[in-house]
C-alpha cells in the first residue's frame, strides 16, 4: 500500500517560489542586512520581530510556520524544518548550524507517512552550536542546549544540558552586572 504525500500540490508549490525567492532575493545578501532578510521571511507569512537577526545562510522550510521574538538570533546555517509550527521566544539564541526539525515519520506505519509537531523555544533559551531540536520540543526559559547537544525531550527552565541524548549537568545562573 503507497502513502500520499504529505503535502498538497499548492504547499509544494508555495514552498519552490519560496525556495527561488530566498535564494535571489536574501541567500547572497551580507550580514548587516538582517532588516532585508526579515522583510522577505514576512513577505512569506513568517512572524518575525523587527530587532530580530536572521543570518542569509539561514534554511526555512515553511515560512508562514515560524515565528521569531524580539532581539533574538538565529545564526548562520540554521536549520528550521518548519514543517510545523516553530516558535523563538525574545532574547532568544540559536546558533551556527543547528537544526530545529519539527516534522519526522511514524516507523510503524507501513506507509511511513509524516508526523509532525511544534517546536517552542522560550525566552532567553539558548541553542548552541550544531545542535539538534525534535518534534514536539518545548526548550524553557533560560535553558541552554550545549554545543552538539540532541533534544527529543522537553528541557527544563534555566537548566544546562549536553550531549545526545541531552542531559541536565546543572542549573543555569545569570549574575548581575558589576559597575
Amino acid at each position: 500500500m503507497e502513502g500520499g504525500p504529505s503535502f498538497s500540490l499548492g504547499n509544494r508549490v508555495f514552498r519552490l517560489f519560496w525556495i527561488l525567492s530566498w535564494t535571489v532575493l536574501a541567500r547572497w545578501t551580507p550580514p548587516p542586512l538582517h532588516w532585508w532578510r526579515r522583510l522577505v521571511l514576512c513577505f512569506f507569512g513568517a512572524r518575525i520581530h523587527p530587532t530580530a537577526r536572521i543570518h542569509a545562510s539561514v534554511r526555512v522550510w515553511y515560512p508562514p510556520h515560524l515565528e521569531v521574538g524580539e532581539n533574538t538570533t538565529i545564526g548562520p546555517r540554521v536549520i528550521c524544518y518548519c514543517q510545523d509550527r516553530i516558535t523563538i521566544g525574545d532574547r532568544a539564541i540559536v546558533s551556527q548550524g543547528a537544526h530545529l526539525c519539527a516534522g519526522s515519520h511514524d516507523i510503524s506505519d507501513e506507509r511511513f507517512q509524516l508526523i509532525t509537531k511544534p517546536i517552542v523555544i522560550e525566552d532567553r533559551a539558548w541553542i548552541a552550536a550544531e545542535c539538534f531540536v525534535g518534534p514536539g520540543v518545548k526548550i524553557g526559559e533560560g535553558a541552554v542546549l550545549g554545543a552538539r547537544g540532541v533534544a527529543f525531550k522537553d528541557l527544563s527552565p534555566w537548566t544546562v544540558y549536553v550531549g545526545n541524548p541531552a542531559q541536565r549537568i546543572k542549573a543555569r545562573t545569570i549574575q548581575a552586572k558589576r559597575r
